[in-house]
């Protein structure tokens, strides 16, 4: 990093080296707006869906904070569904235990206990909250079965007979449609009413617009917040003193996916996991910020390299999947 130009914090702390910054996204958006859709009709319960890898677990914290702005008095939470072996109901209510805040040992205590303490924790948070309403977003929800569905219900009927408003939303892969219509025709619909109303198909990075979307949140997201340095800033300070903007490379930087995409014979359309997205921006800036300079604009073959390095070809061999567009 060009030593002329003093940044604000130590590179070190930047977010885009910590990690610890997310971005919107067009199916960000839209899973944004269900979950206020669900808040403002009242509907309990909702699923998300789509392939592995899309950045739905990214997109469950990127709304919780804009919730936290917001709706500042809703409590939310994130649990994360385990695989297991046997679906017991001390292990799945531990799970949630650990999400609302009780870390008190895996083993204390009966499945009932833990069923109560689990409610008593969520009215707690909603009392000091001064709000009613409690949002629940559980991870890689295909991972559960019927018997923890009615479980989970269960604590929905506690919770509203002491109005506490619990709201879920299962966020997992495309199994959960799947597991919605099982239930369906196996006539459960007590759990599909309860837990599984609304749904949405999410999705990854899909065309050049939506790149546009992304990369303009590097441009406009600045750190420390409320000061002129955004990502780009950071990074190449001088080109973008000049006029240059990574969003006026949407189009490219697709077309480099596109083609890397084609090259390596993959299937399907392309339907690009944010993850590898990601990767790729992140390579870019690092690699611009060398040759940073008055009027530096970045060549399209630095696209090429940082696609080539961001994993997108090894991650969809490695897993064998075929990607396509909902």
């Amino acid at each position: 990093m060009s030593p002329k130009i003093p940044r604000p914090v130590d590179p070190s702390l930047h977010p885009l080296v910590t990690g610890n910054y997310r971005l919107a996204t067009p199916a960000i958006e839209a899973f944004y707006e269900l979950v206020t859709r669900c808040l403002r009709y009242r509907i309990m319960g909702a699923l998300i869906y789509g392939p592995s890898q899309v950045g739905k677990t990214r997109a469950i914290e990127y709304v919780r904070l804009l919730l936290a702005r917001q709706y500042p008095k809703i409590t939310t939470y994130h649990a994360q569904c385990e695989h297991k072996p046997r679906h017991a109901e001390g292990p799945f209510f531990a799970i949630l235990l650990e999400a609302v805040g009780d870390h008190a040992p895996p083993s204390t205590g009966t499945s009932s206990a833990k069923r109560s303490r689990l409610s008593l924790r969520i009215r707690e948070a909603a009392a000091r909250s001064g709000s009613n309403a409690v949002l629940m977003f559980l991870d890689e929800a295909q991972r559960l079965n019927e018997n923890e569905y009615e479980w989970l219900r269960d604590v929905h009927d506690v919770l509203d007979r002491q109005q506490i408003k619990l709201f879920t939303f299962l966020v997992g892969q495309e199994e959960l449609l799947a597991q919605k219509t099982a239930l369906q025709l196996a006539g459960k619909t007590q759990i599909v009413a309860r837990l599984m109303v609304d749904e949405l198909a999410f999705y990854g990075i899909r065309n050049a617009q939506d790149v546009a979307t992304c990369l303009n949140g590097y441009d406009q997201t600045a750190y420390p917040e409320r000061t002129p340095w955004s990502f780009t800033r950071f990074y190449i300070p001088e080109a973008l003193d000049a006029g240059y903007r990574l969003v006026s490379d949407a189009r490219q930087l697709w077309q480099t996916f596109k083609a890397a995409h084609h090259k390596a014979s993959l299937p399907g359309n392309l339907d690009l996991p944010m993850e590898s997205f990601v990767r790729a921006v992140e390579t870019f800036l690092k690699e611009s910020e060398i040759t940073d300079a008055p009027g530096y604009c970045p060549e399209p073959a630095l696209w090429t390299h940082a696609v080539h390095h961001c994993g997108y070809i090894q991650s969809r061999h490695a897993t064998g999947r075929v990607l396509a567009t909902a």
